[in-house]
């Protein structure tokens, strides 16, 4: 950690004087070099065979691209390329791209995982990005039949903002300048402004040492990144070593400066145990870095390496399940939900006191949310997919069935398996960097005999074809819970909710009042893809409403069960509540329906919901509940 007799500027100015505001220029498209020819780079494959850049120009025209399969948004564009390849590889038009600061045999090997069908080049020096004036990857260059830039830019309009995905894809720049320039007309648009990873350079200019990798970065990383930004791991590309954070120091900064990395949305309420936010210093620590030009400084003052659990972290389970069978994810699309359903063949109830997953395959799982079902519903929905006509080119295949939320059906008290027990439950979520969870001692969750296991797997892609399957180890009590583990839920819409299409401040909210007391452990909002905003609060009997959690940006794609870094005795009668907003917009940019269409409550990509559920333990033996009516005194 950097001291202060070092760094003594204060930290939110150091900050604000780094970052700043985005200036209005950045976000204009780059036209350094349209009209001009391309000077003949040469080139050398993995083999040391040499060419130039004319050796791999079309006839009619030649798409150049600067890919990069370390960075997430480029590798999303694999399947894309390939298609425009095959659709005007007949036209005269070649494609050829490069891999800036990248190694030609590491650069030969990915080409091939991505089945990418051109010729493809590291580019170890950044000579053919300097060429073109790339600045980042993926990025698109067509030249015309005498070599002369035409078009740089976007592939298309997949993407907003980096990780940031468009509902739907309207605007196809590089197919619209080939269509051009095959026609015999001026391209469109001749400048867009490409979405992705930088091109960073590789010799930066170092302005001090006030803060080094080694004593003042690395332990930043090893704290709050490196559990998942590891080879074989979720994170796109790995924060391992000093060459790796230098490479992607640009979206370090980034990132953290807009608090979407480390992943942590809450932005009130009280301290939670699972926190991955940054602290000031930490921000300032990484900005100055950057701003210093990245110096190396002393290997003697690097940290120990981390070293990260290969087996179970708490221990054999005593139970193990697995997804029968591969579960194959495509390269490319909008993200998998997949419900595998598990029988976990328990010929008595259980208390579950903790349980763990482990992903078959860590780059591409990035959540779980676990549940029991009694109902046999979802076995019912795995047969209905299962027995469904599959289409030939159909990509996402094997065990489980594909929803959009939740696990494809709300619960009915009235399938209670008997009662006192309920029908579906939650058994937790899971996140990269997490370990599960350990419930407080004497509490567990039950799981009702011949109960089924569900669980919803959240799949991002890498751009190649992928399989997974994960497991989930149960961890089961050795005596007697005397204070189950309760899940508390509250409702904060009426089945009759309409959402207006247009209306961008929609709120919603409800509550209700514990009927006994209790001890809050967890505390975790759901909503749908129109979710803005949400709170949940709590306010004791004759006493002042306290926040609980609040995030100002929700993401359907980044919800977590939220641990309560100290549990919160509540009495009978406290009233727990939640409030949301929601944005049915055409500026969402989640919306599920362009133009907007009128939400109705439902479980449904194109309906919406919100509960908040609330993990807590009963201070005796009876579970407590909520009721939508104050107690009676």
């Amino acid at each position: 950690m950097v001291r202060s007799a070092r760094f003594a500027l204060p930290l939110l100015a150091v900050s604000l004087a780094l970052i700043g505001p985005p200036s209005p220029a950045a976000d204009a498209p780059s036209t350094e070099k349209l009209n001009k020819q391309i000077e003949n780079v040469a080139l050398a494959d993995a083999a040391g065979k040499a060419s130039a850049l004319k050796d791999h120009t079309g006839k009619a025209a030649t798409v150049a691209l600067f890919l990069s399969f370390d960075c997430p948004v480029s590798n999303s564009y694999a399947e894309t390329l390939i298609a425009l390849h095959t659709k005007f590889a007949d036209k005269g038009v070649s494609f050829v791209a490069f891999v800036p600061d990248t190694k030609p045999e590491t650069v030969a090997k990915k080409a091939s995982e991505f089945k990418l069908p051109f010729p493809v080049f590291a580019d170890p020096k950044l000579t053919v990005a300097e060429a073109f004036k790339a600045t980042t990857t993926p990025e698109a260059f067509v030249l015309d039949h005498n070599g002369v830039l035409r078009y740089r830019g976007r592939i298309d309009n997949a993407y907003s903002a980096r990780m940031k995905k468009n509902p739907q894809t309207t605007e196809h720049d590089l197919r619209a300048a080939l269509e051009a320039l095959l026609a015999g007309k001026d391209v469109p648009a001749p400048a867009t402004r490409a979405i992705g990873c930088h091109i960073d350079p590789l010799e930066r200019k170092i302005l001090g040492d006030n803060v080094t990798y080694h004593r003042d970065v690395a332990p930043i990383l090893q704290k709050h990144c490196q559990s998942c930004h590891r080879e074989g791991d979720v994170g796109p590309f790995p924060l391992m070593e000093y060459k790796h954070a230098v490479k992607w120091v640009a979206d370090i900064v980034h990132y953290t400066q807009s608090r979407e990395m480390p992943p942590w949305k809450p932005t009130g309420g009280v301290e939670f145990a699972n926190a991955r936010a940054l602290t000031l210093r930490e921000l300032d620590t990484l900005a100055m870095w950057e701003k210093l030009g990245c110096p190396e400084g002393n290997p003697k003052d690097a940290p120990p390496p981390a070293k990260f659990a290969s087996g179970w972290h708490r221990g054999e389970p005593d139970l193990v399940l697995e997804v029968p069978e591969d579960f194959h994810i495509g390269a490319a699309g909008k993200d998998e939900f997949r419900c595998f359903v598990i029988p976990a063949n328990l010929k008595e109830d259980k208390y579950v006191v903790a349980y763990e997953v482990k992903p078959g395959n860590a780059t591409v799982v990035h959540h779980t949310l676990n549940y029991f079902d009694t109902t046999g519903k979802g076995r019912k929905l795995e047969a209905a997919e299962k027995a469904r006509a599959k289409k030939p080119d159909e990509k996402d295949r094997g065990p489980g069935y594909s929803v959009a939320m939740g696990i494809g059906f709300l619960p009915n008290p009235a399938d209670a398996p008997r009662p006192g027990v309920p029908p579906v439950g939650s058994l937790g979520g899971w996140a990269p960097g997490q370990l599960g969870a350990q419930f407080p001692e004497g509490s567990g969750i039950l799981l009702p005999k011949e109960s089924d296991i569900i669980m919803q797997v959240h799949y991002h892609r890498t751009g190649k074809p992928e399989k997974d399957r994960t497991k989930i180890g149960l961890y089961f009590a050795k005596k007697p819970v005397e204070k189950p583990w309760n899940t508390l839920v509250i409702n904060g819409m009426s089945p009759l909710t309409l959402i207006r299409a247009g209306n961008a401040n929609h709120t919603e909210k409800g509550g209700g009042y514990v009927t006994g007391d209790a001890t809050i452990y967890s505390v975790m909002p759901h909503m749908h893809l129109l979710g803005k905003s949400v709170k949940m609060t709590m306010t004791p009997p004759g006493g002042e409403p306290q926040v609980l959690l609040e995030i100002k940006n929700w993401d359907y794609n980044w919800q977590e069960s939220y641990w309560l870094k100290t549990p919160l005795a509540v009495k009978a009668g406290t009233k727990l509540e939640i409030e949301a907003v929601f944005d049915n917009s055409a500026k969402n940019p989640n919306n599920p329906s362009n133009p907007p269409k009128l939400v109705t409550f439902g479980e449904e990509t194109t309906n919406e919901m919100l509960f908040g559920f609330i993990g807590a333990v009963p201070a005796g033996t009876e579970r407590v509940r909520i009721s939508k009516e104050p107690l009676k005194k």
